[in-house]
């Protein structure tokens, strides 16, 4: 369901793969071929939710914010299933692990990885390339060549099968 709240409604790009059960409301921006899995929710019912293009949002995850902090997600970025977003910025191509959650005013740095059912606290800075896991969450190494590539490999899989998706919706 898309839903305006007051004098706001999402913009939904037309290539954006939006899954069934998907509530979106309020100030949300969505990008050329993202994707947004089955039952998650983004509220921009408080500050805007900017996300960028190529970015997956799995199945069951919550994106929201705090007033006057937006959240922000730029370009190719994963989020794994069960992950909770709430005014935070995630740079391009980072990956956040299922059940994770970030909260507001984190930073997690371009193509970084964070491991999955950690917690990033409030104002906490992850650096680019790098894996952090843990609740609290910890830089633990810098990523390899083979985290990094499938790291791509989920982003650019997830893209196909939203298109795959979405090309299903449109018959």
């Amino acid at each position: 369901m898309i839903y305006p709240f007051h004098n706001k409604s999402p913009n939904i790009a037309s290539t954006a793969f939006i899954a069934d059960y998907v509530t979106i409301t309020g100030d949300v921006e969505i990008g050329d071929e993202s994707s947004i899995w089955f039952n998650t929710v983004i509220r921009g019912d408080v500050a805007p939710t900017i996300i960028g293009k190529k970015v997956n949002v799995q199945d069951n995850s919550v994106l929201h914010q705090s007033p006057h902090n937006p959240l922000i997600l730029e370009d190719e970025v994963t989020v794994g299933h069960q992950v909770i977003l709430h005014s935070c910025i995630i740079r391009k191509k980072a990956l956040i692990g299922m059940g994770s959650i970030i909260l507001d005013g984190a930073e997690i740095g371009e193509g970084a990885f964070i491991g999955a059912g950690s917690l990033v606290p409030q104002g906490k800075k992850i650096p680019p390339n790098t894996l952090a896991f843990g609740r609290p969450a910890k830089v633990v190494r810098e990523l390899t060549a083979e985290d990094i590539e499938d790291m791509e490999r989920i982003s650019r899989e997830y893209a196909e099968k939203g298109q795959y998706y979405k090309s299903l919706q449109e018959k």
